[in-house]
C-alpha cells in the first residue's frame, strides 16, 4: 500500500467519524449548558435567601422580637416594603421589613444604606463599556435574570443615563482636584486627534516616579491658545512648580509657544526625538531613509551634548549635499532641545524614557481604545466625557516608571541649572 493511499483512508477515517463525534459531543455540550443555568439559578436564590435573612436579623436587632412586649424599645417594626439592590448588574426589586423610630421617622437599616452607597451597578456598566458591550447589548451582556424577581436598570437608555452621570462626576472630580502639595518633577504634554477632536494632554510625574494626568483640552487645533489656557489652569489649581522643571513635548509650535509664554525659562524642554525621526522620514527619499535614522540614532546616543551636536550637524550637512535641503533644515532645527537629557547628564534608563513622549502617546492610546466603538459624536460634551472615561482608565493601569529611584538625579540636574542661573 502506497503512503499516499495510507493518508487517504486515514482521512476518510477521519472524516466518517466527524457525524458520529458531533452526535456524542451535542448531549454533554447541552448538559453543560443546562447545568450552568441551574447553578447560577441556585446561585441567585441563595443569594437572595441571604439577603433577606439579614435584612431580618437587622431589622430584630433594631425592634426586638416580633410579639414580644419591651419596655425601653426605641423602635418597632412596621411592616414591609419593597427595595431596589444592585444583583447581576441589574436593579433587583426585593421586599424587606420597615423599622420604624418611636420618636417618629423610619429607620434605614444599615445593610441597606451600605448598599446604596456603594451603588456597585455603576461600575458594572463601566466595566462593561469598556470592554466594547454597548449600551444596547448591555443587558444581554449579563447573567440570567433572578427568577421571580422584578428587574430595572438595564435598559439602553438606564445605561446611557447612568453612564453620562457618572463619567461626568468623575471628570469633574479628576479635572477640578487641587494639585497642591504634588511633588512633580516632570511632565509630559502632547497633542493628538482622538474622537475626531485634537486632545490636549498634561501628565505629570512625580518625585516617587508616579504618572498622574493633570489635564486636558478639546481644540480644534493644537494652537497655544488652548495649550495656554490648560497650562494656566493647572497654575490656578495649585500646582507648584519650584525652580526649573523638565517639559517633554513633541515639537508642535503651538506647545512650545504656550510654554514659553506660561512658564519662560523656567521650562526645560526636551523635544521627542522619535517624532524628529519620523519628520525626516517624510522629508528623504525611501532608499536614504534607513541611513538617516541611523545616523540619527547614532547622534542620540552619544556619550554627551557636544558629541551629539556634532554628529547631528554632519547629517545636516550630508542632506544639504545630497539636495535635502528641507531635510537639513528639520534637524537643525530645535536641535539643541531635543539633546536636553543629555545635558542634563541623565542616567541610561531616564534619558531614554525622557527622549520621547512615548509615556504620554501609551495613554493617548488608550483613550483611542476606549473610544474605538463609537460611529457618531453628538457634541462636545460626549467627546469630553468618553476621553475622560479613557483618561481615568489609563490612570488606573499606570505603574511607576522604571528606575524611579534614580529621579533624584533629574532633580538634582535641573537644581544645578537653576543655581548657575542665579549665579550669573
Amino acid at each position: 500500500m502506497t503512503k499516499r493511499t495510507e493518508r487517504a483512508e486515514r482521512t476518510q477515517g477521519k472524516n466518517g467519524a466527524g457525524p458520529e463525534l458531533a452526535h456524542l459531543v451535542e448531549p454533554m455540550l447541552a448538559g453543560m449548558s443546562s447545568t450552568r443555568q441551574h447553578l447560577l439559578a441556585w446561585v441567585h436564590a441563595q443569594g437572595l435567601a441571604a439577603l433577606d435573612e439579614l435584612f431580618r436579623e437587622e431589622a430584630v436587632a433594631l425592634a426586638g422580637p416580633k410579639g414580644r412586649q419591651q419596655a425601653q424599645r426605641t423602635h418597632h417594626h412596621w411592616g414591609t416594603t419593597a427595595t431596589e439592590l444592585t444583583f447581576g448588574g441589574r436593579r433587583v426589586q426585593m421586599p424587606r421589613p420597615r423599622v420604624r423610630r418611636t420618636s417618629g421617622g423610619e429607620a434605614t437599616l444599615p445593610s441597606v444604606a451600605r448598599f446604596r452607597e456603594r451603588d456597585p451597578l455603576t461600575a458594572r456598566m463601566m466595566q462593561q463599556l469598556l470592554a466594547g458591550v454597548s449600551t444596547r447589548q448591555y443587558d444581554a451582556s449579563l447573567e440570567a435574570r433572578p427568577s421571580g424577581r422584578r428587574t430595572r436598570g438595564s435598559s439602553k437608555s438606564a445605561v446611557s443615563r447612568s453612564v453620562v452621570r457618572r463619567t461626568r462626576q468623575r471628570l469633574h472630580e479628576q479635572l477640578t482636584r487641587r494639585l497642591e502639595g504634588l511633588e512633580v518633577v516632570a511632565l509630559f504634554m502632547d497633542g493628538v486627534v482622538v474622537a475626531q477632536q485634537t486632545v490636549i494632554v498634561v501628565l505629570g510625574i512625580t518625585r516617587d516616579g508616579g504618572k498622574v494626568p493633570l489635564g486636558l483640552r478639546l481644540g480644534s487645533t493644537e494652537n497655544a491658545v488652548v495649550c495656554t489656557e490648560l497650562l494656566q489652569d493647572l497654575l490656578a489649581r495649585g500646582l507648584t512648580l519650584e525652580g526649573r522643571v523638565l517639559w517633554v513635548i513633541d515639537g508642535g509650535k503651538g506647545l512650545r509657544k504656550a510654554l514659553g509664554d506660561v512658564f519662560g525659562d523656567a521650562a526645560v524642554i526636551q523635544r521627542c526625538q522619535l517624532h524628529k525621526g519620523r519628520n525626516l522620514d517624510a522629508l528623504v527619499p525611501k532608499a536614504r531613509q534607513a541611513y538617516v535614522r541611523a545616523a540619527l540614532r547614532r547622534g542620540y546616543r552619544a556619550g554627551s551634548a557636544a558629541a551629539a551636536r556634532r554628529q547631528l550637524t554632519a547629517l545636516a550637512t550630508w542632506l544639504e549635499r545630497n539636495g535635502h535641503v528641507d531635510a537639513a533644515a528639520s534637524v537643525r532645527e530645535g536641535l539643541d532641545e531635543t539633546l536636553t537629557v543629555l545635558k542634563l547628564g541623565l542616567p541610561p534608563t531616564l534619558r531614554r524614557f525622557f527622549a520621547t513622549t512615548n509615556c504620554i502617546e501609551n495613554l493617548i492610546g488608550t483613550l483611542r481604545h476606549v473610544t474605538r466603538n463609537i460611529t457618531r459624536w453628538r457634541d462636545g460634551d460626549m467627546r469630553r466625557r468618553w476621553i475622560g472615561l479613557g483618561l481615568l482608565r489609563a490612570a488606573e493601569r499606570f505603574r511607576r516608571i522604571k528606575r524611579h529611584g534614580e529621579l533624584g538625579a533629574l532633580v538634582t540636574a535641573l537644581g544645578a541649572v537653576t543655581a548657575a542661573e542665579r549665579a550669573a
